[in-house]
C-alpha cells in the first residue's frame, strides 16, 4: 500500500529521469527569478522611495532566510523526489486539503508571474526594434512570438530546454555584471563612500519602509524553489534539486544586492533617489550610456528581451510539471500526465499550458487591453504573493513531519531551520500584506489592492473545494493525494450483516473436517484478508483452540 513518505516511481510514471545536474536546475531556478527585470523594473520605485544602501542590505537578508528554508525544503525532497515540489511535501505534512490548496496557489501564482512576464516583452522590444527597423509594433504581436517559441520549446527534451534557458541565463548575468562593473569602476563623485553600502542612521530608518524593502526583495527571488519540480529527472533526484535550490539563491542575492548597489554607486547616495524619480525603468541604461558605448547599452536591453524569454520559458516548464503531476495522480484529468515517448517531456500538460496562456493573451487583446509597466507588476506582485504562501505552507509542513516522522536528520535539519525559516517567512508574509498598496505602486483606495488580496484568497478556497468534491465523489484519488500517482490499495468493508443470517455458511467456516483440524478460510470481504499474517495468525488460533 502507497504511503505519504514514499517516493514515485519515476521510471513508471513516464518522465525522464537522470538528465539534469544540480548546474542545470539552478539556472532554471535563476532564470525563472527574472533577475534583469527585478534590477530594471522593481529596484528604481524603492530607490525613489529613499531606500538607499538598505535596498541592497535587504535582499542579503532576504537571501539568508530563503537559505534557511533551504534546508528542510532539501530534506523534504530527498524523502521523496516528485515533479509536485512542494505540493507531496505539503500533503505529507499538513494533509490532502492543504496540498490541493497549494497547488492551486502554486498554479495560479505561476500563471500570473508569467502573463506579467508575457506582458514586458513589447516594452522590452520596443527600444530595439524602433532603433533597427524604425517600426513599433503593438505589445501582443511581440507576446505572440515568444508565445510561440515557448510552445515550441516545452515539448524539448528536458536537458535542451535547460540548455537553452542556461545559455540565455548565462549572458543575462554576464551583461547585468558588466553593466554594474562599469558603475563601480566610474563611481558618481570619482569615489565611493561608506553612504553607498551603510545607511547614515540607524535610528532614523523609517520602519514602513523597511518592511516595503523586505517584503519586495523576497518577491524578487520568487522562482527559486521551482528547482523541486526537476527532481524525477535529475541526476541525483535526492540531492541535485535541493542544492540547486541554494545555489539559485545564493547567485540571486550577489547579482540583486550587486546591481542595486552599483545603482547607488553610480548614481551617488545622495542623487540616486532624484535620478531614479525621473528616469524610471531606464535608470539602469541611463547610467551605462554614461560610460559606455552605444552599442553596449543596446546588448543589455537585448539581454533584457532574452531573460524574459529565459523567465517565461523557465516558468512554462514548472506548471507544465505541476499540471503532470497533478494529472499522474487523476486529481486533475489524466491526459496531463501524457508524456511524449521520443522526449519523454510532460507533452500533454505542455500543451496545455501552452493554450491557457494564449489563451489568457487572446483575452487580453480582444479586451483592448494596452501595454503597461504597471499591469505587469500587478500580475507578478499577485504571483509572487501567492509563491510566498506556497513557501510558508511547505516550511510548516517540513516542520511537521520531519518530527512526527524521524528520518535521520539532525535536530538542525529537522527542527531548529524549519522554525526559523517559518517564523521569518510567516513575518515576510505579514509585511508584504501591509505593504501591499506600496509594491502595487497604486493609490489608497484602489481597486487593485482588493483585487489581489480577493486571488489570494480564492486559491484557498478552490483548494478545500476541490478536495470536498474528491473526497465524496472520487474517495481513491483522494487518498492518492500526494503519492505520485502510486498505487492505493483500498479493502472493502464487510456488508451489514453479511455472512451473519446463513447458518450454514457459519458452520462451513468454523467445523473442521473429518481428517482434523484445518485452518479457518476468511471470507474474500473480510478487511485484512489479503494479508498472509493475518491467515497465520488465524490459523495459530485456531489449532490452539482444536487442541484445547
Amino acid at each position: 500500500m502507497g504511503t505519504l513518505d514514499v517516493p514515485p516511481d519515476t521510471a513508471s510514471a513516464g518522465l525522464a529521469h537522470g538528465r539534469l545536474g544540480a548546474g542545470s536546475a539552478a539556472f532554471l531556478g535563476a532564470a525563472a527569478a527574472a533577475p534583469f527585470v527585478t534590477v530594471v523594473l522593481a529596484a528604481p520605485p524603492l530607490l525613489a522611495a529613499g531606500a538607499g544602501p538598505l535596498a541592497a542590505l535587504c535582499v542579503g537578508a532576504v537571501a539568508v532566510v530563503l537559505l534557511l528554508f533551504g534546508t528542510p525544503y532539501a530534506a523534504m525532497i530527498r524523502r521523496g523526489p516528485s515533479a509536485g515540489a512542494a505540493y507531496p511535501q505539503i500533503a505529507r505534512g499538513l494533509g490532502r486539503p492543504a496540498a490541493l490548496t497549494g497547488a492551486w496557489l502554486a498554479l495560479a501564482g505561476y500563471h500570473a508571474v508569467q502573463l506579467g512576464l508575457y506582458a514586458l516583452t513589447g516594452q522590452a522590444a520596443a527600444p530595439l526594434l524602433h532603433s533597427w527597423f524604425g517600426v513599433t509594433p503593438p505589445w501582443w504581436a511581440m507576446a505572440a512570438g515568444c508565445w510561440v517559441v515557448v510552445a515550441g520549446c516545452g515539448t524539448l527534451r528536458v536537458e535542451a530546454a535547460a540548455a537553452v534557458v542556461a545559455v540565455l541565463t548565462v549572458a543575462e548575468v554576464a551583461v547585468l555584471s558588466g553593466l554594474a562593473a562599469a558603475n563601480v569602476v566610474r563611481p558618481a563623485g570619482g569615489r565611493i563612500g561608506t553612504g553607498t553600502f551603510l545607511p547614515g542612521d540607524v535610528s532614523g530608518i523609517d520602519r514602513p519602509l523597511l518592511g516595503l524593502l523586505l517584503a519586495a526583495a523576497v518577491l524578487g527571488f520568487a522562482g527559486f524553489e521551482t528547482t523541486g519540480v526537476y527532481a524525477e529527472e535529475a541526476r541525483d533526484p535526492r540531492r541535485a534539486p535541493g542544492r540547486a535550490a541554494r545555489l539559485s539563491v545564493l547567485l540571486l542575492a550577489l547579482l540583486l544586492a550587486g546591481a542595486i548597489w552599483s545603482l547607488i554607486v553610480g548614481a551617488g547616495p545622495r542623487g540616486v533617489a532624484g535620478l531614479a524619480a525621473t528616469r524610471g525603468p531606464e535608470l539602469l541604461f541611463a547610467l551605462a550610456g554614461d560610460r559606455l558605448a552605444p552599442w553596449a547599452v543596446t546588448i543589455g536591453r537585448l539581454m533584457l528581451l532574452t531573460g524574459l524569454l529565459a523567465a517565461i520559458l523557465a516558468v512554462h516548464h514548472v506548471i507544465a510539471r505541476y499540471l503532470f503531476a497533478l494529472g499522474r495522480e487523476r486529481v486533475l484529468p489524466g491526459v496531463l500526465a501524457d508524456v511524449s515517448p521520443r522526449t519523454r517531456a510532460p507533452r500533454a500538460a505542455s500543451l496545455a499550458q501552452s493554450l491557457i496562456a494564449g489563451a489568457a493573451l487572446t483575452g487580453a487583446v480582444l479586451a483592448g487591453a494596452e501595454e503597461s509597466i504597471r499591469t505587469a507588476r500587478w500580475l507578478a506582485i499577485g504571483g509572487g504573493l501567492a509563491v510566498l504562501v506556497l513557501l510558508l505552507l511547505a516550511a510548516v509542513a517540513a516542520l511537521l513531519h520531519l518530527n512526527r516522522v524521524p528520518g535521520g536528520e539532525n535536530l538542525w535539519t529537522r527542527f531548529v531551520a524549519p522554525v526559523l525559516s517559518t517564523v521569518s517567512l510567516g513575518v515576510l508574509l505579514q509585511l508584504a500584506c501591509l505593504n501591499l498598496r506600496g509594491l502595487l505602486g497604486v493609490p489608497a483606495g484602489s481597486p487593485w489592492v482588493r483585487v489581489v488580496a480577493a486571488g489570494l484568497a480564492a486559491c484557498p478556497v478552490a483548494g478545500l473545494g476541490h478536495a470536498l468534491v474528491l473526497r465524496w465523489l472520487r474517495p481513491v484519488r483522494y487518498a492518492g493525494i500526494g503519492l505520485g500517482g502510486a498505487a492505493v490499495v483500498v479493502t472493502p468493508r464487510p456488508a451489514a450483516g453479511e455472512g451473519a443470517g446463513d447458518p450454514v455458511a457459519s458452520r462451513r467456516e468454523s467445523a473442521p473436517p473429518e481428517g482434523g483440524p484445518a485452518p479457518r478460510v476468511p471470507r474474500q470481504r473480510t478487511p485484512g484478508a489479503h494479508r498472509p499474517e493475518r491467515v497465520r495468525s488465524e490459523e495459530a488460533d485456531g489449532s490452539r483452540r482444536v487442541s484445547g
